[in-house]
């Protein structure tokens, strides 16, 4: 007997790292369609060192031979960002809209993957045949254009898979959102609406991206000195917005960050942007007046080499910052990155910059608010909905908005596999899920300890001991240590180092014949003395690698 389920490997719990799958079949032997492949962003505080975190899809490669199209939604790097790192692991065909395709390419194209598996798909009525579903994009309004949700028909029902949307009728750029369009489809019935729950929170209507061009104008025409302006790049019509209102106040605009370039030239390659102000180059920006310059940088949420951080660090590509100049951020901080994002508009501050943040006039959400979320329930009338893109709280809270107006609906979190098959949404079982660590040109999962290792040296420094035994199973000479990361004096005023080398000698010249014998047994009463002597003389712990070298 076949089932229709849907499984979160990604983005259900968690806002970033989307990654959700449909399968269609006898049970554990299902076809099945991904929706986005997604990445998230590591911090210094849980995951130092790492570049990025990608979603476990152990799963998914043991089921590699079932699997019948990769669907991607939209441009962002939390839905497309880890399609070049998985793909070849996957190996089943690439769908996406123009614009998005044009990204996913270029990302395949990075890690020596054909860009041709990637097939450029036209708007509902289109449809995708893949396996036993049937796949239409419909165009909806976002933060990026040509951005989707997706219509899936299956045998057992139609889902409604909204992907990252708000409800804006006038976008600047992009696709409007259609609310005939989006009636016809709900005419035939919809099974489930796997909806975004990103703004659940938010109690107010949504705002379009139109109604800021008056207020950011008025500030590039206000400002005295230059402008900078950050928002993430691949808010095209943000920076169509901020664009236009700098010509519009009699400042020409460079492009500072290869993100910002990269999204623009995609823009306009694609046809999605037509009419974007010409640039000048940053030498160009030091030879005019600073009133008549608007800058858009990258580093909106504080990323430590982005254009905006490098500012921050007192010059870029020749350009500095100075008392009288303004920093817009037109772009909402991401829970976890205000850190880096404070420390940024502190430099600035200190230069006398005069920062402009979370000022409603100059920036406006590309996700729907509660108001919007339940007019969208409205249009699309489903038996049940299933509550995807948002932490735990916001998945409850938006079933529970669901709930309130007679909407039924499950929280299904990352590794939860639903049987959508009868009236009613039932948990099939769970699978194993996780994160998967890019670190450098390695990957390796959250559990492997790697992190963990690397956090505990950051917190508590290292102690290397090396020691040399000879042929007759002797210390030649005493055992050496070196330190990193640790006071190099203790409470008794010597060097902490020769203070562990005294405290490991004293051992090394009682020990007997047969732990001198045993390398196991010496490396850990070795580490065990180490760091009782640094716990006497710095009050710390720190972590211990002996090295054994024997002569033979």
């Amino acid at each position: 007997m076949s089932r229709l389920m849907y499984l979160p490997l990604g983005g259900a719990g968690e806002i970033g790292m989307n990654a959700y799958v449909y399968g269609y079949g006898p049970a554990d032997a299902e076809r099945l369609i991904v929706v986005d492949l997604g990445v998230t962003f590591p911090d210094m505080d849980g995951t130092p060192g790492v570049d990025l975190i990608l979603p476990d899809i152990s799963w998914l490669k043991e089921r590699r031979a079932m699997i019948d199209g990769i669907f991607i939604t939209h441009a962002h790097e939390d839905h497309v960002g880890a399609i070049g790192h998985y793909w070849d692991q996957l190996g089943a065909p690439v769908y996406a809209r123009k614009f998005t395709a044009n990204i996913a390419r270029r990302k395949l194209a990075e890690h020596g993957h054909p860009e041709g598996v990637v097939t450029v798909v036209d708007s509902y009525p289109q449809v995708i045949e893949a396996g036993p579903f049937k796949v239409s994009y419909v165009p909806i309004s976002h933060s990026i254009p040509e951005s989707a949700g997706l219509v899936i028909d299956t045998p057992d029902g139609r889902i409604v898979h909204s992907g990252d949307f708000k409800i804006d009728r006038t976008p600047v750029v992009g696709d409007p959102f259609d609310d005939a369009l989006w009636a016809e489809i709900a005419k035939l019935g919809v099974k489930a609406l796997v909806c975004d729950s990103t703004n659940i929170f938010s109690p107010q209507a949504g705002r379009s991206e139109a109604s800021i061009a008056g207020e950011v104008t008025g500030l590039m025409r206000d400002a005295p000195g230059m402008v900078v302006a950050t928002t993430f790049a691949s808010n095209i019509a943000r920076l169509q917005t901020l664009a236009e209102a700098a010509v519009a106040a009699g400042r020409s605009v460079c492009l500072l960050g290869r993100a910002m370039r990269r999204m623009v030239d995609a823009g306009e390659e694609t046809g999605i942007l037509k009419d974007f102000p010409s640039t000048i180059s940053p030498e160009d920006v030091t030879s005019i007046p600073r009133e008549n310059v608007l800058l858009l940088v990258t580093g909106s949420q504080g990323e430590r080499r982005a254009a905006s951080a490098q500012l921050a660090n007192g010059k870029y590509m020749g350009i500095s910052l100075k008392e009288g100049d303004t920093f817009l951020f037109s772009s909402k901080t991401i829970p976890g990155n205000e850190r880096g994002v404070i420390r940024i508009m502190n430099q600035f501050s200190e230069m006398g910059v005069d920062i402009v943040d979370d000022d409603a006039r100059y920036h406006v959400s590309g996700h729907a608010n509660r108001p919007d979320l339940e007019e969208f329930h409205s249009i699309i009338k489903p038996q049940f909905l299933i509550p995807m893109h948002g932490e735990h709280r916001h998945l409850r809270q938006h079933v529970k908005a669901g709930e309130a107006n007679g909407l039924s609906g499950i929280v299904a979190v990352n590794g939860m596999m639903v049987d959508l098959s009868g009236n009613k949404p039932t948990v099939a079982g769970y699978v194993d899920t996780g994160r998967t660590y890019l670190d450098g040109s390695v990957t390796y999962g959250a559990m492997d300890g790697i992190v963990r290792d690397r956090i505990r040296m950051a917190l508590n420094g290292m102690i290397v001991v090396t020691l040399i035994i000879d042929e007759n199973d002797e210390p030649l000479g005493d055992p050496w240590v070196e330190i990193a990361g640790l006071a190099e004096t203790g409470t008794s005023n010597a060097a902490l180092v020769e203070v562990m080398e005294h405290d490991l000698s004293q051992f090394l010249n009682r020990a007997n014949d047969k732990t001198l014998r045993d390398d196991d047994k010496l490396e850990k009463e070795l580490k065990t003395i180490a760091r009782k002597s640094a716990q006497s003389e710095i009050g710390k712990k720190p972590e211990v690698t002996v090295i054994i070298s024997r002569l033979s």
